[in-house]
């Protein structure tokens, strides 16, 4: 379709383009980065078909947006998709169900045996994905492009903040997510989901802070390196965030609170079970509790609204649950069509 002839009110167009969108990533200021891995997913698993199904959901969405109208008229478009990493990952995922199987019920020497070289090609080939969505995402900072990523599990931001790092120095994470994601290496998988964030401290000095929000599944280990990290990680986890509502605190002040201690530019780390499960009751691993729908895009048009500056966004961790269930999906690509208004609208 000609975007001269391009009418949103009208039916979408399965086209292969998030949101059937018709722009080319030349004539766009947005472009999105698919990610299809989920190789360390420790308990559901999925998130590697997870961009297909957000891009076929998408079409069903209709544009007017009230948070940021006509945003989406700057152009959205859709990067190529590496499908190479979806190959790894069928490979590579049944190393990984092994190595955690083993841990979790024992097993027999020989698999004790293996389990080492397991990991290690675990190991490897994530670091590989790292370096492919650092290379893939820097080359499109380089022409001067906003950039989002659609996982996957929430491993697959790393070299994306990486490659926004080293172009914008002291810029804070908001992680809206039900988990912490700090365990070191967890499982042994040193680039797991569950160590986004421990890698992103250890491994971008450049963010100066990570704000999470809606954290309300996480260990020991995890609270002392939030205690332990001179406020360079900061929890406004959901049972702060549920006891100040009982108490009378307004979301809207609880969401200046969280603003306040954001700086001015600003990445957002949107792992989807951060909100209520069932918003996505077919997410890797759903906890109990979380924001609603509206609670998160009030909370992200609240950074937009104060002034601070989005400049890039992940969404991970959405997992479809097959063609006759969207539900998962649907809710992905309308939190993805937010972001992306949002991340046009504050630059």
């Amino acid at each position: 379709m000609d975007k001269k002839e391009y009418n949103p009110s009208d039916v979408g167009c399965n086209n292969g383009n998030y949101f059937g969108m018709p722009f080319t990533t030349e004539e766009s200021a947005l472009v999105l980065v698919s990610v299809p891995w989920g190789v360390t997913a420790s308990y559901g698993g999925g998130q590697s078909y997870a961009p297909d199904a957000i891009i076929g959901a998408s079409v069903q969405l209709d544009f007017y947006d009230p948070v940021s109208p006509d945003e989406w008229k700057k152009g959205i478009a859709t990067a190529p998709i590496d499908y190479s990493l979806q190959d790894m990952d069928s490979l590579l995922r049944s190393d990984a169900k092994k190595v955690i199987k083993y841990l979790e019920e024992g097993g027999t020497l020989f698999e004790r045996e293996m389990v080492p070289t397991r990991r290690a090609r675990v190991n490897s080939g994530s670091a590989e994905m790292n370096c492919k969505v650092y290379e893939q995402t820097s080359a499109w900072l380089d022409r001067g492009k906003l950039v989002g990523l659609v996982g996957g599990d929430h491993s697959t931001p790393l070299g994306f903040i990486k490659a926004l790092g080293e172009r914008h120095n002291g810029m804070g994470v908001l992680h809206i997510d039900a988990h912490a994601d700090l365990r070191e290496a967890y499982e042994g998988f040193r680039y797991s989901h569950a160590s986004i964030m421990y890698n992103v401290l250890h491994e971008v000095e450049s963010v100066s802070k990570i704000v999470q929000v809606g954290v309300r599944d996480y260990c020991d280990d995890e609270v002392a390196l939030v205690r332990n990290s001179n406020g360079r990680v900061v929890q406004f986890d959901d049972w702060m965030l549920a006891a100040a509502r009982f108490e009378g605190t307004s979301w809207a002040e609880q969401c200046q609170r969280i603003v306040e201690e954001l700086p001015q530019e600003v990445y957002v780390s949107f792992d989807i079970d951060g909100l209520s499960a069932e918003l996505c009751p077919g997410t890797g691993t759903p906890v109990a509790g979380g924001l609603s729908f509206h609670q998160a895009v009030y909370l992200l048009d609240s950074v937009v609204r104060s002034g601070r500056k989005i400049v890039g966004f992940d969404l991970v961790e959405v997992a479809p649950r097959g063609e006759d269930d969207e539900w998962d999906a649907n809710v992905g690509a309308r939190i993805l069509y937010k972001l992306c208004g949002l991340i046009l609208k504050s630059n």
